[in-house]
C-alpha cells in the first residue's frame, strides 16, 4: 500500500471511510426554537450583523429533513443569509409518525405555516416578512401566500412543483389516477401513512440513475478531503426522508396531481379559494436548468397568473438542489434582488 501514490491511497481511504466514520454535524448555525406544533418547530437564527429589517422566513419540503439548508460552516444557506444581514426564521416540519396520518394540506397552510409567520411577525416586531419557500415547501408557500392576511413583503419559490399539467417523472402515474386506473384514495386509505423508507423508495424509483451515479462520482474525488466531507453530508440528507401524512399526499396527489387546481385556480382551502391572482407581494420564482424532479415547465408560468407587478423569473445553472448549500456570500440571483427588496434596519 505504502506504494501507491498518495493521491490513490487518499482516493481509497477516504472512500472506505464514509461506511466506517461516524456521520458529520449539520445545522450548526446557532439557532432558538420560539414555537412548536406537533412535530413541528419554528427556529429563529438572529444576524450578527443586522441590516434589513425585512426577516425571511423559510419553508422547506415535507419530503426531507430541512438541515439541506444548513450543511456546515461556509456551505449553508441559512448561514450565507445571517451573514449577510438578514434574521432568519425556518419551519422545520419534523418527522411525522402514523399518529399524524390524517393531518391536511389545509391545515398544513393554515395551522402550521400561516401560525408560524404571525408568530415570526410578532417574535421579529417586524412590519413585513419574506417568504421563501423550496421545493414542495415552495408550493405550499405559494397556496399560503394566496390566502394571507399577514404582511408579506416578498414572495421568493424555489425549484417548486406549481404546474401538474406535464408532470416529468411520474407522467405515468398521473395519466393512470386522471384515467381512473389508479385508485389513489383506495390506496392511501389501505396505508394510511407513508413511512420514511416507502418516502425514500419511491424517490430511489424517481430517481435511481442520479442517485447511483453519485457513488462514481464519490470514488472519482475520493482523494479531496473537502468533496468527501460535501459528500458525506449530502447524502446524509438524500438518506433522510421522513414519513408522510396519508391525507395530505391523498389530497396533493388528487387536487394537484390530477386536476392542477392551483393553477386551474379552484383550489379550496379551508373554504376559501386559494387563487394564485390573489398575490401580489413582490414576486421572485427560480427553477434549475438542470432539475430532474422539479423541471422549469412546473413553475415557469407561474408568474403570469399571479397580480403582483413585481415579479422575476430567474432559470440558473444546476439541478434540484444547487440552491440549498451556498458559501457565506449570497447566489448572484438573490444578491441582484432580495437586499433591495427589504428594508433598512
Amino acid at each position: 500500500m505504502t506504494n501507491w501514490p498518495e493521491k490513490e491511497y487518499r482516493r481509497w481511504k477516504n472512500f472506505i471511510s464514509v461506511w466506517t466514520t461516524p456521520e458529520p454535524e449539520v445545522g450548526l448555525t446557532p439557532k432558538t426554537a420560539v414555537w412548536k406544533k406537533n412535530k413541528a418547530t419554528l427556529w429563529y437564527y438572529r444576524s450578527p450583523k443586522k441590516r434589513y429589517a425585512t426577516p425571511l422566513f423559510l419553508v422547506y419540503s415535507l419530503v426531507n429533513k430541512a438541515f439541506v439548508l444548513d450543511m456546515a460552516p461556509g456551505g449553508s444557506m441559512i448561514e450565507s443569509f445571517t451573514e449577510n444581514g438578514f434574521d432568519v426564521y425556518l419551519l422545520e416540519f419534523g418527522s411525522p409518525d402514523h399518529s399524524d396520518k390524517d393531518i391536511t394540506v389545509d391545515e398544513y397552510v393554515i395551522d402550521y405555516i400561516q401560525q408560524a409567520v404571525r408568530k415570526a411577525l410578532h417574535h421579529s416586531r417586524a412590519k413585513d416578512i419574506t417568504v421563501i419557500g423550496y421545493c414542495l415547501g415552495g408550493t405550499l408557500a405559494a397556496i399560503y401566500a394566496s390566502l394571507a392576511t399577514e404582511p408579506i413583503r416578498n414572495l421568493i419559490i424555489c425549484v417548486a412543483p406549481l404546474n401538474f399539467a406535464e408532470p416529468p417523472l411520474y407522467d405515468k402515474w398521473v395519466d393512470a389516477i386522471r384515467r381512473g386506473d389508479l385508485d389513489v384514495d383506495g390506496l392511501l386509505n389501505a396505508t394510511g401513512f407513508i413511512s420514511p423508507s416507502m418516502m425514500k423508495y419511491g424517490m430511489r424509483m424517481a430517481s435511481a440513475p442520479v442517485y447511483f451515479s453519485h457513488y462514481l462520482s464519490l470514488l472519482n474525488k475520493a482523494y479531496d478531503n473537502e468533496y468527501v466531507d460535501r459528500w458525506r453530508r449530502f447524502n446524509n440528507w438524500t438518506n433522510g426522508h421522513v414519513g408522510f401524512s396519508g391525507a395530505a399526499l391523498r389530497q396533493l396527489m388528487n387536487d394537484l396531481g390530477k386536476d392542477n387546481k392551483f393553477i386551474n385556480r379552484t383550489l379550496i382551502i379551508r373554504g376559501r379559494n386559494a387563487d394564485p391572482a390573489n398575490i401580489t407581494t413582490n414576486l421572485l420564482v427560480v427553477a434549475g436548468s438542470q432539475d430532474r424532479l422539479v423541471p422549469e415547465n412546473m413553475s415557469r408560468d407561474f408568474i403570469d397568473l399571479v397580480s403582483s407587478k413585481d415579479k422575476t423569473y430567474t432559470l440558473v445553472s444546476g439541478g434540484h438542489t444547487t440552491l440549498a448549500v451556498k458559501g457565506k456570500g449570497l447566489p448572484q440571483f438573490l444578491e441582484n434582488w432580495l437586499p433591495k427588496r427589504s428594508g433598512a434596519k
